[in-house]
């Protein structure tokens, strides 16, 4: 795993660069706030692939789970994928919900992350 480090408005980014799953469990998605919080990050992204498919089952309680913990410490989070084609009509529902606020995003391009 490889942190890109950007600056955009004063605000520091981390940028998840990894070809591997990352956020395997709950608790791997905690430490990794964790980790990135302490080193003074204040908005990461991530892409969808480096999340347990799990994550986009709502029923598993996992986005959930990981997602509150991100809005308790006030750090942005941005996922990056493709998300027009999920079939779960409630996951696509939360997705929606959540891109009306700012701390979390669901977003196609690692661009469109830096620009929100």
């Amino acid at each position: 795993m490889e942190i890109v480090s950007h600056t955009k408005n004063g605000i520091q980014v981390a940028e998840v660069v990894s070809n591997e799953i990352i956020i395997a469990t709950i608790d791997d998605g905690g430490q990794l706030l964790n980790d990135l919080y302490y080193q003074g990050f204040d908005y990461i992204i991530i892409l969808a692939s480096q999340l347990n498919p799990d994550f986009f089952e709502l029923k598993t309680g996992m986005a959930g789970e990981i997602l509150q913990k991100f809005s308790n410490r006030r750090v942005r989070l941005a996922i990056v994928g493709d998300f027009d084609n999920l079939e779960s009509k409630s996951m696509r529902d939360f997705i929606f919900e959540s891109n009306k606020g700012k701390l979390i995003s669901f977003v196609d391009s690692v661009d469109s992350a830096l620009r929100r």
